[in-house]
This record gives C-alpha cells, sequence and structure tokens, in this order.
C-alpha cells in the first residue's frame, strides 16, 4: 500500500476547495458586471444631458447686401466662431463648450428646463405682444411713413414697457430729437404706444408737424436673414431658455441692431437727450469710459448707435447675440457685446466706423451722473457746475441719464440738467414743472 506524501493532501484539498468555490465566484462576478453595466446604462440617460448640444443653426446669411442672399449652413456654434474669428477670441467661445451656457441648451422632453417651459412661454408671449397685427402691417406702415415724410434723417427708439411708465423724462428725449432735428423722422417701435392711448400721448408733436409714428414690432420681418432670425424662431419654440434678465430688454438690445441694419440712421435709447444735430456723424459708436493710462476706451455702449442701412459692423453684432446669447448676466448682450466684437475686429480692413469719446454721448459715468441734477450749494460748486454745462454743451452731441440710477432724482434749480432741459425741450412750460 502506498502511502502519500502529507504535501499530496495539502495540494489535492486545495484543488476540491477551489472546485467547489468556482461556481459562487462566478456568479458574483457576473452580479458585479451587471451591476456596473446598469450604472452607466443609467449615467448615460441622465435627463439634461441628452440633449445638451445646441441645435444646429440653419442657413445663417453670410453677405445680405443688396437683393441677393448667399446663405451657409452652419453645424455648431463652434463651426461658425472658428470660421469668424482669430484664436484669442475662439478660445473664450471654445469655453461654452466646455461649460455649458445653459442659456443655449434647448428645451426638449427630457431637458432640465422642461418644469419652467409652460412660465417660459408666458414670458415670452407677453413680452412679444398680442399679436394681433396682420402680417406685412409694421413693413408697410414704415415703409409708408418714410416715403410720405421725406426725411432729412432717421431715428429710431424702441419702448417695451406699458404707456402708463412712459414719463416726462421719455416725452422730453422725444422732444430733443425734433428740437436739434426739426425735419427728422422718428419711429418709435413699440406694443403700448401703438394704441389709442399712444396715438393720445404722441399727438402734441404731430400738431406741431413733426413726424413720428408708433408701430408694434415685427419680429419675423425685422430679424428675416439674419443670425437673430434663426436665434428668434428657437425662442419661440421653447428652445433658448430666456434667462433672470429681462426678456424685453436683450430683444430690445437685439431690434436696434436688426432696426438700423434694415433701415440704417439713428438709435436712441428713451434717457438720452440730444443736445445739438448729430446730421454729419455716421457710422459711429460712443467709447462709456476709457482707461486713464492708455487713454484708449475701455468700454463702450450701445444707448446710442449712428449706422448706415446694412453696415458690416452691424451684421458682426447680430451674430455676436445669436450665438453668444446668455439671459442670466446682464449687459452680456448690450455693452459688453459690442465692446467685445469691436475689440476683435479693430484694424480688420472694410469696417468703416468710429469709435467716439465718452464725451459725445456719455460725458457723464453712471456712476456720477446724480451730481448732475444737484444745483449749486457754494460758489466753488456753482463755479464747477458753470465749467461743466459749458464743456457738455462744446462737446457733446447728447447726454445719457442713466434713468437706472437717476429715475428717483428731482431736478434742482440751476442745476447742469435743468440747464440742459431748458435748451432741447419743446413744450417747455408744462415740462419744467412736471420733470
Amino acid at each position: 500500500m502506498i502511502k502519500h506524501h502529507p504535501y499530496f493532501h495539502h495540494i489535492k484539498s486545495s484543488v476540491f476547495g477551489f472546485m467547489f468555490l468556482l461556481p459562487t465566484s462566478l456568479f458574483a462576478l457576473s452580479l458585479l458586471l451587471l451591476a456596473c453595466n446598469g450604472f452607466s446604462v443609467f449615467y448615460i440617460y441622465l435627463p439634461g444631458y441628452i440633449n445638451s448640444s445646441p441645435e444646429p443653426i440653419k442657413l445663417l446669411p453670410e453677405n445680405l447686401s443688396g437683393d441677393k442672399t448667399v446663405t451657409k449652413l452652419v453645424s455648431s456654434v463652434m463651426y461658425a466662431v472658428k470660421e469668424e474669428n482669430p484664436p484669442g477670441v475662439l478660445k473664450t467661445h471654445l469655453s461654452l463648450v466646455k461649460k455649458p451656457n445653459f442659456s443655449m441648451v434647448p428645451i426638449g422632453k427630457a431637458s432640465v428646463f422642461k418644469p419652467k417651459q409652460a412660465r417660459l412661454s408666458r414670458q415670452i408671449l407677453r413680452t412679444l405682444g398680442s399679436g394681433t397685427k396682420p402680417k406685412g402691417f409694421f413693413s408697410s406702415k414704415v415703409k409708408t411713413f418714410f416715403r410720405n415724410s421725406k426725411c432729412k434723417s432717421r431715428f429710431f427708439m424702441t419702448w417695451i414697457s406699458p404707456i402708463e411708465s412712459l414719463s416726462d423724462r421719455e416725452l422730453l428725449a422725444i422732444e430733443s430729437v425734433f428740437k436739434s432735428h426739426p425735419k427728422a423722422c422718428l419711429v418709435i417701435v413699440s406694443n403700448s404706444l401703438d394704441s389709442k392711448k399712444g396715438s393720445v400721448v404722441l399727438k402734441p408733436f404731430s400738431d406741431k408737424g413733426f413726424k413720428l409714428i408708433a408701430v408694434h414690432p415685427d419680429f419675423d420681418y425685422i430679424f428675416k436673414n439674419t443670425y437673430a432670425e434663426t436665434w428668434f424662431n428657437r425662442l419661440k419654440n421653447g428652445n433658448i431658455n430666456p434667462g433672470e434678465v429681462s426678456l424685453g430688454q436683450n430683444l430690445s438690445n437685439l431690434l436696434r441692431l436688426a432696426l438700423l441694419y434694415k433701415y440704417g440712421g439713428v438709435y436712441l435709447d428713451t434717457d438720452v437727450l440730444v443736445l445739438k444735430s448729430i446730421n454729419r456723424l455716421r457710422n459711429v459708436i460712443s467709447a462709456q469710459s476709457i482707461n486713464p493710462k492708455t487713454k484708449n476706451w475701455s468700454r463702450l455702449n450701445n444707448a446710442v448707435l449712428i449706422f448706415d442701412q446694412n453696415h458690416p459692423l452691424l451684421f458682426k453684432f447680430i451674430q455676436e447675440f445669436a450665438l453668444t446669447f446668455d439671459g442670466n448676466r446682464w449687459g452680456h448682450n448690450g455693452p459688453y457685446l459690442v465692446s467685445r466684437v469691436v475689440e476683435r475686429v479693430t484694424g480688420r480692413p472694410g469696417l468703416n466706423f468710429t469709435v467716439l469719446p465718452p464725451s459725445a454721448f456719455y460725458p457723464v459715468d453712471w456712476t456720477r451722473i446724480r451730481s448732475l441734477f444737484q444745483g449749486p450749494q457754494n460758489e466753488t460748486h456753482s463755479n464747477w457746475l458753470k465749467l461743466k454745462l459749458g464743456q457738455i454743451q462744446r462737446q457733446s452731441y447728447a447726454i445719457h441719464l442713466w434713468n437706472r440710477q437717476s429715475k428717483q432724482v428731482k431736478v434742482q434749480e440751476g442745476s447742469i440738467i435743468h440747464h440742459i432741459i431748458s435748451d432741447c425741450c419743446i413744450f417747455c412750460n408744462s415740462l419744467k414743472s412736471k420733470f
């Protein structure tokens, strides 16, 4: 009888143990693989990430001058920016891809905005107005107005608020246009002013022989054949989040660009007082502030814009709005937009525009605008007021009142604004007591 060595007994026990545990191990491994696979499937289809990339932007116009429109299919925001912008700007836009801007995310069935879609739709409809005007009403009314009025110059304003919010300040802004440009035409694009009440408010100007109309905006017509058209269609379809900033304010930012691109002329905010004729200015935008060291502009503003019809810089402004819209950052689609575009294109041939110094339209920064409403406190202050008033009258074409900061400030007797009102008002007696 052969007697086995204890070593062989140990091997035999290990083999039998392994054979016994093998099914259990395989079963545990299978469970582990199934769990991992299930987790990965769940992760891939998390709501809100299915549609995280922007919708393709289709058939965006590249050259819109004249009757012929050359279009190009742009597959993504990245593609459009890569083709249009220099490398330094491309880096900024690529950051949108790395960290998606939720204002650009479509509102689909699995979107993170789905719970808010009804509220956003109501906000959009409320801002756009009731839409009761027939198709073609805007284009026909404006065309007839310009043809019959024989305008020496064209001015545009927008009023996105209720008519009850229209104050003497806004009416003074209208007066200032006609005081300096009696043969001008003014188009006020507004839902509320294009009404019976609006006609009553504007009637004193018509009775004086001034040419102005208020007309309900037709966004589809005004934005047609520009980048704004695709952006606006996505907005109406609920594929763009308007954000926390007033949608009306952002639409006004875009509307002014599209109006000047379609018609050419002068755009003014309703808190801008015109001090002298600007008929000789063409294709200009003004700095709001300058760098005290370099003397170069540090920020531009879009409260006053003067451009020819179909101007290429306006095209680039509209393009920037559509491709980088952010409804959650104040100024991003307005003053900051024109600033970053001008900084990007400065030096490029063929654009033909001029950046005016702050003294042209923004002689006082918003942080100091209240000082212009104060009357003389003492002899030193009185001398300063006289010097500042003289400087504004010599150097400035208009002055921005920065209503957000000065709306509640009263005009004191002998203040700079008190003198400016006297210079640019038409219905002076009734206005001075109310302003």
